[in-house]
C-alpha cells in the first residue's frame, strides 16, 4: 500500500517546508524507495501561471506542461525526479472541478458543502498521485501556515486520510520556527507549542516536529518541545540554517529521521543500506569551490530573487561542475535603460537574461545583449533572453531600431519575434501557451551540439513556457549575417536555439533549460556558459596583470 508523509508549517511563513519535504524525499530515495511529492496550495487561482512574480516567485513548469509552485523545483532538484500536473493542486482547481460537476448535475441537486465535498475532492486529488507516478511514498506539503483560514479544508482532508488509510501508512511532519530574542540571546519554543496546539485543535497530532532556527538549537530545547508537544525526543529534529541548502538531507539523516520514517511506515523490507558518498562529495565540492566567476543576471523582478530561483540554482550547479563559485550580480533591466551597461556589467564575466513577460525593462535587456555581443562577453539567453538577443542582432543587421517583438510593439515594421500562428485568436490569459516538454534537434558542429555532447541530429527534450516565437521570415537574412540556428523543432518550423558565430559564447534558447538542472547533473548549456565565463574571467585577470601601472 502507498505510504504518505504530510508536511505542515507553523509559526511563520517561508519556514522551509518545501526544503524539508524535498530533503525527506532524497533520504527515502537513497534507501531505494520510489518517491513523488505533491504541493497543496490554498490560493483560489487555478494555477500560478498568471500571478505576479513579486507575489508568487517563479512559475515552475513540469514535463507535462503544468504551471506550478516553485516548491516543485525544490522537489525535482533534491530528489532528481520529474513531477507531473497531479503534483500541484490549488483551491482554485478544486472549486472549478466541483462547480463544473454541480452544473452537470453530478450531485443530483444536493447542497454542496466544504465537508464532505471539498475534502473528498482534496483526497481524490491526493490519491491520483500513486496511479500517475507508481511511487511507494507520497510526500504531501500543505502551503501556508497553521492558523490560516484558507488551509483548513486541506488539513481536514489530511486528518481524515489517517482514518481512511491507517496509522501505519501515514506520518504527519510539522515544520516550525524558533524565534531568537536578541535581548536575552535565547531561542523560544513557545510559538512552536502554540502552533502544535492549533494543529491538534484541527484533529492532527504531529508525529515529527522539525524545529528551524538561524542559531544552534541545544538538545534541552528539543527535550522541552518533546515534553510540551507530546512527541518522542527522537522525533524532534533541530535544523539550523545551513549555508548550502543541499546539506539539509545530511542534517536530517544525522538525526536519524530517515530511519524513523522507514520504521514508522513499516518500509524496512523495501529498503537497502543508504550510501551518501556521492551526495557528500557534492557538498564538499561546494565548500571547496574555486575562484569566483561573476555572472550578471539581468531581470526585472530581481527584488524577489525567488522569481529566478531555478536560474540561480542552475548557475550554481554549473559552477560546481567547473570547480568555480558562481557569484550572481543582480541587475535590474530598467536601471540599464537609465544608466547604460558599463557601470553595471563591465566587472562581470558573463551575462544571463532570463525569461519574462511584458514591455517594462525590455530595452534594458536588449542593451545587455548588445553589450555582450560588442564586448564579447559570454551570454546565455533563456526564452525571452533568446528573443531579445535576436531583436538586438536584427536591429544591427537591418539597420533599424524599429525591430521588435509584437508582444511589445504590435505595429513594428520588423516583427522578428511574433505570435505563434495557432495563438493569434486566443484572448484568455493562462493555459494558452506552449507548455511542457518538446523535442529540439541539434545542428552538428554548433556550440549547442558541443555543449550537449551529441550530434547527428539526435533530439533533446526541453521544457517550454512561451507564446511568442522567432519569425522565420527573418531566418535567412540573419543567418547570412552571422546568426546560427543551432536547435530546431524536428519539423524545422520553430527555432529552439540561436547563437552568434565568431563570438566566445553567445547563445539563446527558446526553452527553459534551468528546469532540468540538478546539483549532481547540471544542464549542459549552463555548464558550457559558466565554462566560457570562467575563461573570460581568466583572460580579464591576465590582461589586467599585463597592463602597465598608472602613475
Amino acid at each position: 500500500m502507498t505510504k504518505y508523509i504530510f508536511v505542515t508549517g507553523g509559526v511563520v511563513s517561508s519556514v522551509g517546508k518545501g526544503i524539508v519535504a524535498a530533503a525527506m524525499g532524497r533520504m527515502l530515495k537513497e534507501r531505494g524507495l520510489t518517491i513523488s511529492v505533491q504541493k497543496l496550495d490554498p490560493y483560489l487561482n487555478v494555477d500560478p501561471g498568471t500571478m505576479s512574480p513579486y507575489q508568487h516567485g517563479e512559475v515552475f513548469v513540469t514535463n507535462d506542461g503544468a504551471e506550478t509552485d516553485l516548491d516543485l523545483g525544490h522537489y525535482e532538484r533534491f530528489i532528481d525526479i520529474n513531477l507531473q500536473q497531479v503534483c500541484n493542486v490549488t483551491t482554485g482547481q478544486l472549486y472549478s472541478d466541483i462547480i463544473a460537476a454541480e452544473r452537470r448535475g453530478d450531485y443530483l441537486g444536493g447542497t454542496i458543502q466544504v465537508i464532505p465535498h471539498i475534502t473528498n475532492e482534496i483526497k481524490r486529488h491526493i490519491q491520483l498521485v500513486p496511479g500517475a507516478t507508481s511511487a511507494e511514498v507520497i510526500i504531501v506539503e500543505v502551503g501556508g501556515t497553521i492558523g490560516d483560514i484558507e488551509s483548513l479544508p486541506f488539513l481536514e482532508a489530511l486528518r481524515q486520510m489517517r482514518n481512511d488509510l491507517g496509522r501505519e501508512n501515514t506520518v504527519y511532519v510539522h515544520v516550525t520556527w524558533l524565534p531568537h530574542i536578541g535581548a536575552t540571546g535565547e531561542l523560544k519554543t513557545k510559538p512552536t507549542q502554540h502552533s502544535v496546539r492549533e494543529l491538534r485543535s484541527i484533529g492532527i497530532s504531529p508525529d515529527v516536529i522539525v524545529a528551524r532556527a538561524d542559531y544552534l538549537i541545544q538538545q534541552e530545547l528539543c527535550e522541552k518541545i518533546a515534553l510540551f508537544c507530546d512527541v518522542p525526543e527522537e522525533a524532534v529534529i533541530p535544523v539550523t540554517t545551513t549555508k548550502v541548502t543541499y546539506e539539509v538531507p545530511l542534517v536530517l539523516e544525522g538525526r536519524d529521521l530517515g530511519q524513523f520514517l522507514v520504521e514508522r511506515l513499516q518500509l524496512q523490507d523495501s529498503c537497502h543500506d543508504v550510501d551518501w558518498s556521492d551526495w557528500q562529495a557534492m557538498i564538499e565540492a561546494v565548500r571547496q569551490s574555486g575562484k569566483p566567476v561573476r555572472i550578471a543576471l539581468v531581470g526585472k523582478y530581481i527584488e524577489l530573487e525567488d522569481a529566478y530561483i531555478s536560474v540561480k540554482e542552475a548557475l550554481r550547479h554549473a559552477g560546481l561542475a567547473q570547480g568555480r563559485e558562481v557569484e550572481i550580480v543582480w541587475v535590474h533591466s530598467t536601471e540599464l535603460e537609465k544608466s547604460g551597461c558599463a557601470e553595471k556589467l563591465q566587472a562581470c564575466n558573463g551575462i544571463v537574461v532570463p525569461g519574462g513577460f511584458g514591455e517594462r525593462g525590455i530595452e534594458g535587456k536588449v542593451l545587455a545583449a548588445h553589450w555582450a555581443r560588442r564586448q564579447r562577453v559570454p551570454y546565455l539567453g533563456l526564452c525571452l533572453g533568446m528573443q531579445v538577443m535576436c531583436i538586438e542582432f536584427a536591429r544591427t543587421v537591418l539597420g533599424s531600431e524599429d525591430v521588435n517583438s509584437t508582444e511589445f510593439n504590435n505595429e513594428t515594421e520588423h516583427p522578428v519575434i511574433d505570435l505563434m500562428p495557432d495563438q493569434r485568436d486566443i484572448s484568455e490569459m493562462g493555459g494558452t501557451m506552449r507548455l511542457g516538454v518538446y523535442p529540439c534537434t541539434l545542428v552538428p558542429g554548433t556550440r549547442a551540439s558541443a555543449a550537449y555532447g551529441i550530434g547527428n541530429g539526435i533530439p533533446v527534450s526541453e521544457r517550454h513556457r512561451h507564446r511568442f516565437e522567432f519569425n522565420n521570415d527573418y531566418r535567412e537574412v540573419l543567418a547570412e549575417n552571422g546568426m546560427v540556428f543551432s536547435g530546431l523543432s524536428p519539423d524545422d518550423r520553430l527555432v529552439e536555439i540561436a547563437e552568434i558565430e565568431d563570438h566566445p559564447f553567445m547563445l539563446g534558447s527558446q526553452f527553459h533549460p534551468e528546469f532540468l538542472s540538478r546539483p549532481n547533473r547540471p544542464h549542459p548549456l549552463f555548464t558550457a556558459f559558466v565554462a566560457a565565463a570562467a575563461e573570460h574571467a581568466t583572460a580579464q585577470t591576465e590582461a589586467m596583470a599585463r597592463a602597465p601601472a598608472s602613475g
